[in-house]
């Protein structure tokens, strides 16, 4: 069974200047997708800047999101690293603090095999019992999930889906084969998402949704009824912005799209810095389109 249908945002964390997680802010973000009817929140992903975190903030902001949530929707936590046995320990410590579900990118920097990825998979999935979304994104960690490894890993029992963001249609379209129905499969990347529910494609864990998550949940759930035109009419109005909030590296754009639309979501940590004049004016100007300032 999918951990969720339609839109998961893939959440900003909002921080202090001094670098340390502001949960105020955290908790009205939560609440302002649970309003805006996200279908669930990936806390502490890429977009949510896990890599500058210790692990003990990271599972702390797992922890917050859990609580402050509260079974209303489903929450995934990002707990992927590149050493197996810290993989593991992240994993165990999310699921004791109540996730729904895992998210786990593929080793990046000392990248593996394909055989190599299918145990360390398997390693995590055997250590615990929260079901796992695989999470393929080459562009980022040099190391792209094939269609036979998803395949191998789908037989894995608590292996359920793929955030998919190899950017590479075919290749969902054939994990989409492959696997079949009960295999989640996730739109990594916004401006895909509508092609990858076409291919049977579950949802999409979304950046735009950090600014329109109404928006990104309709698209979603008018495709689902088969209001396939409407859906496609939201696809392509906010592609723009889509693209825009990819302008810089993720989550330079983002961040900046949430304070303007009237969050203090603070700073990305370096080395992630303010964005260019330039594109923060292209950014503005694309927002300005959506009348989200």
């Amino acid at each position: 069974m999918a951990i969720f249908e339609g839109s998961a945002v893939a959440i900003i964390t909002p921080f202090f200047e001094d670098g340390s997680v502001n949960y105020p802010v955290l908790e009205e973000l939560i609440e302002f997708h649970i309003k805006n009817h996200t279908d669930a929140i990936v806390i502490a992903g890429t977009t949510g800047e896990s890599s500058v975190m210790t692990d003990d903030d990271q599972i702390e902001v797992i922890r917050f999101t859990v609580e402050k949530t509260a079974h209303r929707i489903p929450v995934i936590a990002g707990t992927g690293s590149n050493e197996t046995k810290h993989a593991i320990i992240l994993a165990k410590r999310a699921e004791e603090a109540g996730v729904d579900a895992l998210l786990i990118v593929t080793p990046y920097y000392n990248k593996t095999t394909q055989k190599g990825l299918i145990q360390h998979y398997t390693a995590i999935a055997e250590s615990v019992h929260t079901p796992i979304i695989l999470y393929s994104v080459a562009s980022r960690t040099g190391l792209n999930i094939t269609p036979e490894t998803v395949y191998a890993l789908s037989k894995v029992k608590n292996i359920v889906g793929i955030k998919e963001a190899s950017g590479d249609l075919s290749q969902i379209a054939k994990i989409s084969a492959l696997c079949g129905p009960d295999f989640a499969i996730y739109s990594g990347n916004d401006d895909q998402t509508l092609p990858i529910l076409s291919v049977g494609g579950k949802g999409v864990i979304s950046v735009l949704a950090n600014v329109m998550p109404q928006q990104v949940h309709d698209m979603c759930q008018n495709f689902f009824e088969g209001k396939v035109a409407q859906a496609q009419k939201t696809f392509l109005s906010t592609l723009h912005l889509a693209n825009t909030l990819f302008i810089e590296t993720n989550p330079i754009p983002v961040k900046a799209a949430v304070n303007l639309i009237g969050f203090a979501a603070g700073p990305t940590v370096a080395p992630l810095y303010p964005m260019e004049e330039g594109n923060l004016a292209k950014l503005k100007e694309a927002m300005k389109e959506q009348g989200l300032i």
